[in-house]
């Protein structure tokens, strides 16, 4: 197949047999986004159709582009991702974009699953407690980023030692302990939401580690930020792709 045909397949898969509303008024454009979207870059890499639409709606939440978020949300669903996977993803998104964002993308998924008869709330994924989310949550730091965790606790300022102890027992206790997902899926999808941040090349070099420490080799790293491009444009792709080839050279 050729991309045109290759991209009328990708979308029947994700979104059903309608036709997208720019049509209407701007054919060429949509021609150009949805041949290059799903008819090339859905089929760059190894990564699968589920893993791929993980990372459009953690990039589409972080870029708060609510529309394309509530549809991605359908072609999740329509491909296979199970309603706590998809709530997983996105709540993976609130220690990097906040909670007010995260909020916004969770109302797009509920107003998607109450149209398709998903029971709300959906089962607990909670791990941990209030006694051990710390603990937990460092553990899990540790093991993504090993000794350096404990060399960056010592380090930080008296006054700054707050925010590491909200590191480990929030971003870490109560979001990467979360079952639905596994740990290389997380951190996957945790390098490609503080890709499309932009400006937060220290932050994708760290996580650039941390996905080669938990499984995630060099080609995937690669094809997820190349499955970003789209929804984040080249200057955010081009700064990651350079963290990834600063940390693990050709």
């Amino acid at each position: 197949m050729n991309r045109t045909e290759k991209s009328k397949e990708k979308y029947r898969q994700l979104f059903g047999d309608g036709v997208p509303a720019a049509y209407a008024t701007d054919p060429d454009f949509q021609d150009i986004l949805s041949r290059f979207i799903f008819g090339e870059v859905f089929y760059q890499g190894k990564l699968d159709d589920k893993q791929r639409e993980l990372i459009t709606l953690v990039v589409l939440a972080t870029n708060q582009t609510l529309p394309q978020l509530k549809a991605h949300v359908h072609a999740a669903l329509n491909v296979g991702l199970t309603p706590v996977e998809i709530k997983e993803a996105i709540y993976q998104c609130a220690p990097y974009i906040g909670f007010p964002k995260t909020l916004n993308a969770i109302n797009e998924a509920n107003e998607v699953f109450k149209a398709r008869n998903i029971a709300l709330p959906l089962e607990s994924q909670k791990q941990v407690e209030e006694d051990n989310r710390f603990d937990k949550g460092l553990a899990v730091q540790v093991e993504i980023f090993g000794d350096v965790i404990a060399k960056m606790r010592e380090s930080a300022p008296k006054n700054q030692k707050h925010i590491q102890d909200y590191l480990s027992s929030f971003c870490f206790g109560d979001f990467y302990t979360r079952g639905g997902l596994d740990l290389k899926t997380r951190e996957l999808l945790t390098l490609c939401i503080v890709s499309s941040l932009g400006g937060a090349e220290g932050q994708v070099k760290a996580h650039v580690r941390g996905n080669l420490n938990v499984g995630n080799d060099k080609e995937a790293l690669i094809t997820a930020i190349t499955h970003c491009l789209p929804y984040m444009g080249f200057p955010r792709t081009l700064n990651a792709l350079n963290c990834v080839n600063e940390i693990i050279p050709e």
